[in-house]
């Protein structure tokens, strides 16, 4: 097969130059450009994959709580008819189950600590279909709410704050008082402490109460479930469905997705990722202009070939070519190398972390600190491909200047002194 000339020269320097045979100054500055390029490369893989395993832990923990769309009536009173609601909801084809909720926060007391939350009355029969935390503890914690019992599910940290086990009794203070000839009295219910759960959310850990949908609609003087709660077959198309169910159920309920619930927090997370993709990024791009300083010295180097070539009938574009054949040649390989390198310590960062851990006897995720013991990593190729094509284009942005003045190298100059 016959490449074109300015191909086989060109690969033919990059060769030439890696293996130090003429000029070895210009090899070393050529495979530290490359090495610059695959080590950012890796680094931002890596760093990337990382943010992206702690968003989804956080996210999976937040889920096994929460719905991935909630169905308010517009006025924050109780549904209508709330079975009606869920049936229409069930139409879409996304959604998998229903459960009817109500929602409020609350004063929760034990003794003399008292401590903030929102208290969500739930029929834990419906409650299985909706959030995994409720289909895992079907026959546990959530079994003993009842209608009539009032049991109360709290947060595992909102327990421990509170010093309560199962089987204690709290104190629930309910944001509507009660009016009587002395004034607007608090009105306070005593509750038994069923069961509590560990999300691995600290949110909900320490601020989420449950009890039965029931009590909650006595205690709250509600007539019925203040919305309706959604599980969808793919939790990413959340935004979606709920746009399309409020266009489908009209301007009497308000639609609301768990994208929205925690808005601040995911908003948060990608702006950390935008700046961290930034600044690895410059990291590249330095090590990708390098390739700059490279080209510059072999074009220096290689005067009198180009000279030769030009003689023989090359013409400028073609000397052109020949060096950012070289200089893209070096990009890409620095690229392939960083992403094989990054990808390989992404996918196998549950081995490695744990080994170097072991190395230097430390804990990088102390279990008494962070929620997560173990280092996360969720490669994705919307950002393994920009990546890629980033570190390409600044690598061939580099050879445009060299590669030009190697053009316009004169044959006569050139050769003088030769």
């Amino acid at each position: 097969m016959h490449w074109p000339y300015e191909l086989t020269i060109g690969w033919r320097y990059t060769r030439a130059g890696r293996s130090g045979r003429r000029n070895g100054f210009i090899s070393f500055i050529s495979g530290v450009s490359m090495l610059g390029i695959a080590l950012g490369v890796a680094a931002l893989i890596i760093v990337l994959s990382v943010m992206n395993g702690f968003q989804k832990e956080v996210r999976d923990r937040m889920l096994s709580v929460i719905a991935h769309v909630e169905i308010f009536e517009a006025g924050g009173n109780a549904l209508p008819d709330w079975r009606a609601t869920a049936a229409a909801a069930r139409g879409n084809p996304e959604v998998l189950g229903a459960a009817p909720f109500i929602a409020t926060q609350a004063l929760i007391a034990r003794g003399e600590d008292m401590r903030g939350a929102v208290v969500r009355g739930i029929d834990p029969a419906e409650e299985a279909n909706v959030t995994p935390l409720a289909a895992q503890s079907r026959d546990g914690a959530f079994a003993g709410l009842k209608p009539g019992a009032w049991g109360i599910v709290l947060g595992g940290e909102l327990a421990r704050t509170l010093g309560v086990k199962v089987g204690d009794p709290v104190t629930l203070v309910t944001p509507n008082g009660q009016v009587t000839p002395a004034g607007v009295v608090p009105r306070l219910k005593q509750m038994t402490v069923v069961g509590t759960f560990n999300a691995g959310h600290y949110e909900y850990d320490s601020g989420l109460a449950l009890m039965h949908i029931d009590d909650a609609a006595r205690l709250f003087r509600v007539d019925g479930p203040t919305g309706v709660q959604l599980r969808l077959r793919d939790q990413q198309q959340a935004r979606r469905v709920g746009f399309e169910l409020a266009e489908q159920l009209g301007p009497t309920v308000s639609v609301r997705d768990w994208t929205r619930t925690n808005r601040n927090w995911f908003d948060a997370v990608q702006l950390e990722k935008r700046m961290m993709f930034i600044i690895l990024t410059l990291i590249v791009a330095v090590a990708a202009f390098n390739l700059v300083s490279t080209l510059v010295m072999t074009v220096t180097d290689k005067q009198a070939d180009i000279a030769i070539l030009r003689t023989l009938g090359a013409s400028p574009r073609s000397i052109m070519g020949i060096f950012m054949v070289q200089g893209a040649a070096a990009g890409v390989i620095g690229t392939c190398s960083g992403l094989t390198l990054g990808l390989l310590v992404s996918l196998n960062i549950d081995v490695i972390v744990p080994a170097l851990e072991r190395l230097f006897n430390a804990s990088f995720l102390p279990g008494s600190i962070y929620l997560i013991s173990r280092m996360p990593s969720d490669p994705q190729s919307a950002d393994i491909v920009p990546i890629g094509l980033v570190s390409l284009l600044l690598a061939f942005v580099a050879t445009i200047y060299p590669s030009w003045r190697a053009s316009r190298v004169q044959p006569a100059q050139a050769l003088r002194y030769e």
